[in-house]
Formats: C-alpha cells, sequence, structure tokens
C-alpha cells in the first residue's frame, strides 16, 4: 500500500506560539503513526519561492494522513497556530 505523506513550507512569525503548536502536533503525529523525514534543516529554493521551514511526514497510508489531519488532536494544535506562521500543506499518495 502507498505511503501517506504530509508536506508543509512555513514562514514562522511567531516563534513561542509555533512551539506550542509544534509540540502538540507531534504528539499528534506520533499518535498516528506519523514519522518526521524532514523537519526544518538546511533548504534551498530550486524554482520558485522559497519558505524558511519545510516539513515532510510520512504516515502507513493517505487514509492515516489524511486521519491525522482531521483528528480533533491535531485540529487543536493547529489552532495553537493561528498567528504564528504562514502555512502551505498538502497531502500527498507515494508510490
Amino acid at each position: 500500500m502507498p505511503r501517506g505523506y504530509v508536506i508543509s513550507r512555513v514562514d514562522v512569525t511567531d516563534p513561542d506560539a509555533y512551539a506550542r503548536y509544534a509540540a502538540a502536533a507531534t504528539r499528534a503525529i506520533a499518535d498516528y503513526g506519523g514519522k518526521p523525514l524532514a523537519r526544518g534543516g538546511r533548504s534551498e529554493a530550486l524554482e520558485g519561492a522559497a519558505r524558511a521551514r519545510n516539513v515532510v511526514l510520512e504516515f502507513e497510508s493517505y487514509d492515516a494522513a489524511r486521519a491525522y489531519f482531521h483528528s480533533e488532536q491535531y485540529q487543536a494544535a493547529r489552532a495553537l497556530r493561528t498567528g504564528a506562521a504562514e502555512i502551505e500543506m498538502v497531502l500527498v499518495e507515494g508510490v
């Protein structure tokens, strides 16, 4: 079965609030069987505009990744991020 990936591109505007979000999101990721493949670290724009932070999370399946995002636990974490970052997030099915 193909894995599911949540890919986020982030510019943090309030580091303290973002840290609270990240702590809560980390618990939700673990509870839904997710595994961080990239979380920050070096990056460069090869085409188009870049964001300062990039995150790639791997889940057992597309459906598991979707369940994580829509879970009550992650949505509570997400609420902590309000006003703390500009973000683009996509769910992608692996091959």
